[in-house]
C-alpha cells in the first residue's frame, strides 16, 4: 500500500495543474497561480515521502514529470497565453508564443532525469522556480495598478514576449543554481541560502506578487554571482 502513496501525491499535483490550466485560460490568473503553489507543494512531498517510505521507482520518476510538466510548464504557459490574448492583437498568432514555455519546460524535466550532476544543486533554472515567475508576473500586470503611472501597459507586452525566450533559456541552459538543501542548519556553509530566504521574504512581503517574480530573478542572479565566485 505505501508503495502506493508518492505516485498518489504526485497526481495531486497533475490535478492541481489541470485546475491552474482552467482558471488560467479563464482569465483568474490569482486562482490559477494558486494551484501552482499548491502543485509545488505536492511536488515536494512526493518526493520526501518516496525518501521516507523507500519506494523510489522508475514510474514515479516518468510520472513526476508529466505532473510537473502540467504544473509547472503548461499552467504557466496558459497564464501567458490569457494575458497576451488580452491585448487583442491584430496577429492572433502573437499569444501562441507563450506555449514554448511548456515545451521548453518538458525539454528541462527530460534533461533533468538524465543529468546526474544534480544531486545537490540544479543545472539551469527549475521548472517550479519559472512557474511562480510567470504567475506572479501576470497577476501583477493583469491588476495593471501598480505600473500605470510608470510604464504604458503595451510596453508589457512587448517586455512580456521577450521574458519569454530568456526563461526557456534559462530552464535549459548550463546555469550552475543552489538549491535550498541543508545538510546542516549552521550558518558556515550554508550562507547563500539563507541570504537568500531571507531577502525572499522581505520582496514578498514589500511588493506582493510581483514580488515573487523578483525573488526568482533574485535567485537566478544570486546562483549566477556565487557560481563565478565559488
Amino acid at each position: 500500500m505505501k508503495k502506493h502513496i508518492p505516485n498518489t501525491i504526485t497526481c495531486l499535483n497533475l490535478i492541481s495543474g489541470c485546475i491552474a490550466t482552467y482558471f488560467a485560460f479563464k482569465g483568474y490568473y490569482q486562482q490559477a497561480l494558486l494551484f501552482i503553489v499548491v502543485g509545488a507543494v505536492f511536488d515536494f512531498f512526493d518526493g520526501m515521502s518516496a525518501r521516507l517510505l523507500g519506494v523510489s521507482s522508475p514510474i514515479g520518476k516518468e510520472l513526476d514529470s508529466l505532473a510537473d510538466d502540467i504544473t509547472f510548464g503548461f499552467a504557466p504557459s496558459a497564464m501567458v497565453f490569457s494575458f497576451l490574448g488580452s491585448f487583442h492583437l491584430h496577429q492572433t498568432w502573437v499569444p501562441f508564443l507563450a506555449f514554448v514555455i511548456a515545451a521548453f519546460s518538458a525539454l528541462r524535466l527530460a534533461k533533468f532525469n538524465l543529468d546526474e550532476r544534480q544531486a545537490l544543486g540544479f543545472i539551469g533554472l527549475p521548472t517550479p522556480a519559472n512557474a511562480l515567475f510567470w504567475g506572479g508576473l501576470i497577476v501583477s500586470l493583469n491588476w495593471k495598478t501598480w505600473f500605470e503611472p510608470y510604464m504604458l501597459p503595451e510596453y508589457w507586452l512587448y517586455i512580456t514576449l521577450a521574458l519569454i525566450p530568456l526563461s526557456s533559456y534559462l530552464l535549459v541552459s548550463e546555469v550552475p543554481m543552489f538549491a535550498l538543501k541543508f545538510k546542516h542548519w549552521g550558518w558556515k556553509g550554508n550562507e547563500v541560502k539563507y541570504i537568500f530566504v531571507v531577502t525572499a521574504a522581505l520582496l514578498i512581503a514589500m511588493l506582493g506578487f510581483i514580488g515573487i517574480s523578483a525573488t526568482i530573478a533574485w535567485y537566478v542572479l544570486l546562483s549566477v554571482v556565487t557560481t563565478k565566485k565559488s
